[in-house]
């Protein structure tokens, strides 16, 4: 593994860490609600500060999920056009908008987060939606390390973009559980059907999930990559 792989991995690594840590708001946010909804329909008994926290809560997920979904190529493309792209192409086109855009996007979004979260910690804000609402300091420093982060996995995209440049193809990333792999477990523990059966539907979801894969970085249908596209 060259130098620049183990970076990549390593800055991965730190975005995905980061990303498995706040997925665990789910379960909070989940018995914040459900404590909510039995306290008002149940013992009549709503609470004022629940609407903030929740608020709170998964506004903290989505923005330090940011990063991760970064580095698993997970984000949404709006460019129909990108997945039919030799992988120079589109190294390219991703080079070309992460510096003019997501650059001094994300840079704009760390240094007015940083002033942000300051003023909110000096006079020690509090939410204005309710009556005595809960502090939001703490929620608004999220602002500046979530920036931090996808800048610093925006970094490692543009190194992606410039090797593919170079070579044609792109990087490897660091892998994450993915959906097949769920499905390989649950069949793996199935009592109900049979080794040749539980082998070739694992074969067909793998199939199913390396053309998908093949087609977000340029391959064709069959799930071939498009090419070497060294010319």
């Amino acid at each position: 593994m060259t130098t620049t792989q183990r970076l990549l991995y390593r800055i991965d690594g730190i975005s995905t860490w980061a990303g498995k840590a706040m997925a665990w708001l789910i379960i909070a946010l989940m018995l914040l609600v459900c404590a909510e909804v039995f306290k008002r329909y149940i013992l009549n008994m709503p609470t004022a500060w629940i609407f903030d926290a929740s608020n709170m809560l998964y506004g903290t997920l989505f923005m330090m999920c940011g990063a991760y979904t970064l580095a698993q190529n997970g984000h949404v493309r709006g460019d129909f056009l990108y997945s039919s792209m030799r992988p120079r192409t589109q190294a390219t086109l991703d080079l070309a908008l992460y510096i003019l855009f997501f650059l001094p996007g994300i840079a704009a979004l760390l240094y007015a987060g940083w002033d942000y979260a300051g003023d909110s910690w000096r006079i020690r804000e509090h939410s204005n939606i309710t009556a005595n609402g809960p502090p939001v300091y703490h929620f608004k420093t999220v602002i500046p390390i979530a920036g931090a982060l996808i800048l610093l996995q925006g970094f490692a995209e543009i190194i992606r973009s410039i090797i593919c440049l170079r070579t044609g193809v792109w990087p490897d990333r660091l892998k994450d559980v993915a959906e097949i792999d769920v499905i390989e477990e649950q069949l793996a523990g199935s009592t109900y059907v049979d080794e040749d059966s539980r082998r070739q539907a694992i074969e067909q979801a793998q199939s199913i999930d390396e053309v998908a894969r093949q087609r977000g970085m340029g391959g064709n249908s069959d799930g071939i990559p498009g090419g070497d596209d060294r010319r």
